[in-house]
């Protein structure tokens, strides 16, 4: 899918030799150049680049701080070619119901709880398990319309380039400002209408399980929540591979 596969065709001349009579026997040392050429051609063809897979332009997971899914960070590449809205999903899917996400969302369950956050809810299991239910809810629709049902909608790139060179700050700047700015597949510059729509739909669709009050401020509230926290994200995604590859070489070295 990435690159063109190279076939060798190896042409043999169909000529008919001269019959052979007993005092000039047919000796097998003429057919040696027929023979080395299938040899050469195999070994050639040994060295072309065998042909990608489908999935060969998808980033690897990458967990950031070695726990949370990150399976849409791409590291030293300007371009890749476009991902299919199958893979979107998949690559959403695999993240959003990732074990640690489901034991990163009971922490904040947890902390919620303790803060008492929707007291409507109450406490113990059962006010337990109504926030870790809202938190989930909120978390999968989210993730799947930032990045998988608008990015498929509009042809936008649901991955994060990371800039991975400049002073902290051009960096930091670089990747906030991801929440406005992302690519189409064929690579251009957009405004990123998948991350703006996708959390307003989540937003949206949160009236009908988020308790009261109901209303258009509560759900703006809502709504710039999750962006900021996707820019938190965009940090980390941003950074970590450096973290990443510092830790990587301490303890390689120790």
């Amino acid at each position: 899918m990435l690159g063109p596969c190279h076939q060798l065709i190896a042409q043999q001349d169909a000529q008919t030799p001269p019959q052979s009579t007993p005092s000039q026997p047919t000796t097998p040392q003429t057919q040696t150049p027929q023979t080395q050429a299938p040899s050469k051609s195999a070994s050639d063809s040994g060295s072309q680049p065998s042909k990608s897979t489908p999935d060969s332009n998808v980033p690897k997971n990458d967990r950031i701080f070695y726990a949370l899914p990150n399976y849409l960070t791409v590291e030293n590449a300007k371009s890749l070619p476009p991902l299919t809205a199958g893979q979107k999903f998949k690559l959403v899917a695999e993240g959003t119901f990732d074990p640690l996400e489901f034991a990163f969302l009971a922490l904040e369950a947890g902390v919620n709880q303790a803060s008492n956050t929707n007291p409507t809810f109450g406490q113990g299991f059962e006010g337990y398990g109504k926030r870790y239910a809202l938190a989930f809810t909120d978390n999968t629709i989210e993730n799947f319309g930032t990045g998988a049902i608008f990015p498929s909608l509009l042809h936008q790139d649901p991955r994060y380039y990371q800039l991975g060179k400049g002073t902290f700050l051009h960096r930091a700047g670089y990747a906030g400002l991801r929440i406005f700015l992302t690519r189409s597949d064929s690579g251009k510059t957009q405004f990123n209408y998948s991350e703006i729509f996708g959390s307003a739909l989540a937003a949206g669709i949160s009236n009908a399980y988020h308790p009261a009050p109901r209303t258009l401020d509560s759900n703006i509230s809502v709504w710039w929540t999750q962006i900021g926290w996707d820019a938190v994200g965009y940090e980390m995604k941003e950074f970590w591979p450096d973290v990443h590859r510092y830790l990587r070489r301490k303890f390689s070295h120790s």
